[in-house]
């Protein structure tokens, strides 16, 4: 882990591919210079890429490798600021009013020192971005913006205006402009475009899935109870999967999925048979299992032995 404070100050993308690495995360040398770009230049982080290409757990071991706290927004249609920044908790204003009532002093109180009561930083629910405007101390929280192509134009200019300067106004209580700005990383789908401008505010980097023996490495980290030669049958496979032009391609997530599944059901060599029962942990479309049993199982299979 850096030291408290500096992680920022990382010196080099060695240090940063073994401090992922620490934590379980492999990365290639061109995703450990954009996280050390990003780190060293304060600007948010771009991913874009398939799902499950390990886009999100980028952030998680960032996270964990820094010392951050990490801050997850979870972008949807139709989010909007209250999901994203802050709202007030009504339920604990109108008990406050009522109590308030019961004791006798809001008829002695003029409306103004009422409303003031009412828009205490007591009552604030800070949502994510509030959150991570909000951190003190050395260490910056990382600020993970997930699937933020799933979030409308409305929201991603809003989204760009508060990465420009790490402020939001809360118009009953000022402005919060961040002590410590947050580590900011963005991950996209690509399900639509995101627009250029947030793009120019970010650095930019496509995560694609890994080749067969950067795979293997990331199963038996992740899953050292998988056999060396499972994993690379594993890893070859979902590396055939995916240059067949699958409507859903299997990612790492899918082929740690399936390596334990194999690993459940006894399976030391794979065949046709354990990967047709098993094909449900890899493939999550009926139409991309039905393409797999059209070609067949075992002609797949048979380029392990080649392999």
């Amino acid at each position: 882990m850096p030291p408290a404070g500096t992680v920022h100050d990382v010196a080099s993308v060695d240090e940063v591919v073994t401090g992922l690495g620490a934590q379980g995360y492999l990365v290639d040398e061109g995703l450990g210079t954009a996280v050390y770009l990003a780190l060293r230049l304060r600007r948010p982080l771009l991913l874009e890429g398939e799902a499950g290409v390990g886009k999100t757990e980028a952030a998680r071991a960032l996270a964990a490798w820094s010392g951050g706290e990490l801050i997850r927004l979870q972008c949807y249609e139709g989010i909007d600021v209250s999901q994203a920044v802050y709202e007030w908790d009504y339920s604990r204003q109108l008990l406050h009013l009522r109590a308030a009532e019961a004791a006798g002093t809001a008829a002695g109180s003029d409306a103004a020192t009422l409303e003031d009561e009412l828009y205490h930083e007591r009552f604030l629910v800070r949502r994510p971005l509030l959150r991570s405007l909000s951190a003190t101390g050395g260490v910056p929280p990382v600020l993970l913006i997930d699937e933020v192509d799933r979030a409308d134009d409305e929201f991603e200019a809003f989204l760009l205006e508060i990465l420009s300067d790490y402020a939001v106004t809360v118009p009953e209580l000022g402005t919060y402009r961040a002590e410590v700005p947050p580590v900011v990383v963005v991950t996209s789908n690509r399900t639509r475009d995101v627009h250029d401008a947030l793009k120019r505010r970010c650095l930019y980097h496509w995560v694609q899935h890994p080749d067969v023996d950067r795979e293997v490495e990331i199963l038996r980290v992740r899953a050292p109870h998988v056999s060396a030669s499972l994993a690379r049958d594993v890893a070859t496979v979902a590396a055939e999967l995916r240059d067949m032009g699958m409507y859903k391609p299997p990612g790492v997530a899918e082929t740690l999925d399936w390596a334990e599944a194999l690993v459940l059901i006894g399976v030391d060599d794979l065949d046709a048979e354990a990967m047709d029962i098993t094909i449900g942990t890899l493939l999550k479309y009926r139409e991309d299992q039905d393409r797999l049993r059209s070609r067949g199982f075992g002609e797949v299979v048979g380029l392990l032995r080649g392999a």
